[in-house]
């Protein structure tokens, strides 16, 4: 595990037990999200790494209107521990305890094309019998799959692409 991931997990679950016990889940989903845009974009990458930038000026640029003040804190708190860089990682863990709470499985779909969305039904309802959970799907498009899907459901990968068919093919082949 990266030392990033290390570094965040400690934040993302002081942050969700936060917006929890004040039952505001979604508002501090939502505010961390904006929040890690915020802090990846590459002009305000750079100010928040000017040394003459203070804690409270850096906190104050990626306060979210209307977020809270226990959000501000925990931002400011990133600020002061010099971990403001760790915000896309702590959004990122912050949704997965959100969805384990929710007990909803977050699974992303790559075709080579657009799907139907009869098809996607079909998948998620696939899903949702292997896991016993709620299935939220995400789609992308990937045209180097040739053919195909591939589902990403966490720790759980099914290829069926036709580019990964091909390659086991040629695998075995030369074997």
């Amino acid at each position: 595990m990266s030392q990033t991931m290390t570094l965040a997990r400690p934040y993302a679950r002081a942050a969700f037990a936060a917006a929890s016990g004040a039952g505001q889940v979604a508002s501090w989903s939502q505010a961390l999200a904006l929040a890690a845009r915020l802090a990846a974009d590459p002009k305000v990458e750079a100010l928040l790494k000017h040394p003459q930038l203070s804690t409270t000026e850096a906190a104050s640029l990626l306060a979210v209107d209307g977020a809270g003040e226990d959000f501000g804190r925990f931002i400011e708190l990133l600020a002061s521990n010099r971990r403001l860089p760790l915000l896309a990682e702590i959004a990122g863990m912050f949704e997965q305890l959100r969805a384990e709470a929710e007990h909803v499985v977050k699974a992303r779909v790559t075709s080579a094309s657009e799907m139907p969305a009869a098809e996607l039904e079909s998948i998620r309802v696939g899903l949702k019998r292997r896991f016993g959970r709620e299935v939220e799907l995400e789609t992308a498009i990937d045209e180097s799959l040739i053919g195909g899907a591939v589902i990403d459901a966490g720790d759980v990968v099914i290829d069926g692409s036709l580019k990964s068919k091909l390659s086991r093919m040629q695998s075995a082949l030369a074997g």
